[in-house]
Order: C-alpha cells, then structure tokens, then sequence
C-alpha cells in the first residue's frame, strides 16, 4: 500500500445526508452534477460552481436508481432514468415520468433496478437486485441491455449488478458484480455493438463491496468501495495504483467533472462521528486527470 497515489478528504462539497446516494452524472450542457437518493426516492442536481445553494430536488413516488442523458434531447427538459420497474423519460420541469420499458409484465415486486449506463451504441445497460424490504438479497437479479426495439437479459443469477463502462477506444466493457467483489471485462465491438469474451479483470480484497465506477482518458477505473471510506483508482492492467480516503464508510459512485471527482455516499446510521455525520453527503476532489465522457441513450 506504500506506493499508491493518495488523496484524502476532509468535509463533503455537499451536505445532502443521502440514505443511498448514487448515479452522479455531469451535466455538461447546465455544468451542474445530477445524481439521485435511492432510498427517498429523489432526484438532486447541483450547479458544479455554485455548490449546496443551488441544490434542487425532484421527489418521485419511485426509487431512481440512476440517469442517462439522451441523443438529440436537451437535458435541461427530458433524461432517462433508471427505475424500480425499467427505464423512463424525465420530464425535468413537470417531474413526471412514463416508463418506455420494463423488466417485466407485469411487474416483479422483489426487484427494483441498480446502476447502469448507455453505451457507445446509444444502448442502456441496467442491473436488477432485491429491493430493500424483501428479504436478505439474493441471486434473482440480471443485467439486461435496454435499446429502441427492446430489451434483452444479457447475464442472470445476479445478486447485486452494479457499474456497466468501457475503456477509451470502446473496445473493453467492464462491469462490476457487488457481491461477488469481482469486475469483468469483455470484448466491446464498437461498430456492431456485440459483447463477448467475458473474464476477471479485478477481484477485490477487502471488507468493503465495490460499487459505482468510472474511466478516465488513460484508461484507468476509479471505483468507489461501499463499507470501506475509499475510492480504488485501478490501472487498465487490473493494479491497485491509488486511492481516495474519506471520512465516511459508505461510498457509492464517482463522477468526473474536468480533473475533479465527485463522489455520492449512502448512509452510515449504525456508524460514529463523523461517519455517521457525513454518511450520504456529496464530496469532490481533484485527482489530475479528466474522465471519459459519459454516452447518451438513444430513443
């Protein structure tokens, strides 16, 4: 551990109080970060400059669980967002929603959606998992590839699906199983969009969960870890090369914003001090390299 970059963070950017912060997305269109609450149901967005006096909220009767911009659309009026049910449209002004697709008809009570992103061919990939209230979580979720024709179930037996993203030259996509502490990669064709070749690409050894990631322009994954107050900066040959550490246990998911990363927390209500003082809250550092820009989800 000697030998890896650190960073280290004091006080959140934020002081939102989260129970289960997640799905930061950078708006470049409006330069603000939106991101949602999980458990209340609600979708937060913040200008990047102008910090906690800018923060709006949309309460939905929902769980969001993550957003996407999409092709063609201006953000300021309509986004996707992942859903306990499938994948809807945002009307941002009116705060109403419609779904456009779902997991399944009729609807599957037990499961609710987790993370998820668009990919390079203007899909949306999106994992389901036992929602809270259910039970103990256990393997009924799948991730599934979402596009204008449909849906498809790409891998079952899931527990806890997490983060979808691809390398800088599209050609590997990673995906990250929570419970497992596993990230895989696959072989991404660009051009036709077919995905093969799965393998083990990092295995995490550690107390904590991998949760939320994202990719900067060298390739290198930066990947928050539920349970263990860091965030994993990983090379592209799968080495722990650094790490971000903050004062709360239970981080969710990063964004970057320029050379800055803003990362989303849950809750720590059985923590102490300032764990449990800044448990859900929204921090940014920055880390010296830009992110991968995030794609958009074609209708």
């Amino acid at each position: 551990m000697a030998n890896l970059q650190e960073w280290r963070i004091e006080k959140p950017w934020l002081e939102t109080h989260c129970g289960l912060g997640e799905g930061p997305f950078f708006e470049e269109e409006t330069n603000t970060i939106r991101f949602v609450d999980i458990k209340k149901k609600r979708v937060h967005t913040a200008s990047v400059a102008e910090g906690q006096p800018s923060l709006t909220t949309v309460q939905l009767d929902v769980c969001p669980t993550v957003t996407s911009d999409i092709e063609g659309v201006d953000p300021r009026e309509r986004i996707l967002l992942g859903l306990k049910y499938g994948i809807a449209i945002l009307d941002r002004a009116t705060g109403q929603y419609h779904v456009v697709h779902h997991f399944n008809q009729p609807n599957n009570e037990r499961l609710r959606s987790n993370d998820g992103a668009s990919d390079p061919n203007g899909r949306f990939w999106l994992g389901t998992m036992t929602d809270f209230g259910i039970g103990p979580f256990v393997a009924e979720g799948s991730l599934y590839r979402f596009s204008p024709s449909g849906k498809e179930e790409f891998i079952k037996d899931l527990t806890i699906p997490n983060s979808v993203g691809w390398s800088p030259d599209n050609k590997i996509m990673y995906f990250t199983h929570s419970t497992t502490k596993e990230i895989f990669a696959f072989d991404y064709d660009a051009a036709t969009g077919e995905v093969s070749n799965r393998r083990l690409f990092y295995s995490h050894d550690g107390t904590g969960d991998p949760d939320g990631f994202r990719v900067d322009v060298d390739g290198n994954i930066w990947h928050a870890v539920f349970g263990e107050s860091r965030v994993l900066k990983i090379s592209p040959d799968g080495k722990l090369v650094g790490q971000i550490l903050l004062p709360t246990k239970n981080i969710t998911c990063v964004q970057f914003v320029g050379t800055e990363l803003v990362i989303t927390t849950a809750s720590d209500e059985e923590g102490e001090g300032l764990s449990k003082e800044y448990g859900g809250c929204v921090f940014r550092v920055d880390v010296g390299v830009h992110g991968l820009k995030l794609f958009k989800y074609k209708l």
